[in-house]
This record gives structure tokens, sequence and C-alpha cells, in this order.
């Protein structure tokens, strides 16, 4: 499981919009962030964490979400740029 910072980080449009991303094709997959989590191998909270923009995950852990959501890294970081 990925480890959470102590300190959250200053607040990030990209985060954000990745969360939001994220978080948009769970719901659209019929997915909760519980079974999301487990399928991912990360806690709930870190997921959601994630979805609300607070922390972005290393490399391994994005190809894990990637691949668990079957979308595409254009479908992840849609208008993060």
């Amino acid at each position: 499981m990925a480890c959470m910072p102590s300190k959250k980080p200053a607040p990030c449009r990209r985060r954000d919009r990745f969360g939001e991303n994220v978080a948009a094709m769970r719901v659209g997959a019929g997915i909760t962030q519980e079974q999301i989590a487990e399928k991912t191998g990360l806690s709930t909270r870190y997921w959601q964490s994630l979805e609300a923009g607070e922390y972005f995950p290393p490399l391994a852990t994005l190809a894990r979400i990637k691949s668990t959501l079957k979308c595409s890294w254009e479908d992840i970081f849609k208008e993060c740029g």
C-alpha cells in the first residue's frame, strides 16, 4: 500500500483535475472507492485523498489505476496541463 505523507501539500489545480478525472471514471465504471482501492492495492483513505486532489501518486500506482479503470493516459490526465 502507498504511504501517505504526514503533511498535505499546497493546493494544486493539476492534482485537483487528476482527482476529478479518476473519480469520474470510477463512478462511470460503477465502482465504489472501497472496491477501486482494493483492486489497486491502495487504502480507501489514500484513494479518497487522490480523488480530493490532495496527493499525486507515483508512476507504479498510476499504472495500476490505468489498468484497473481500463482507460488511457489521456483519460487520466485530461485537462491537467
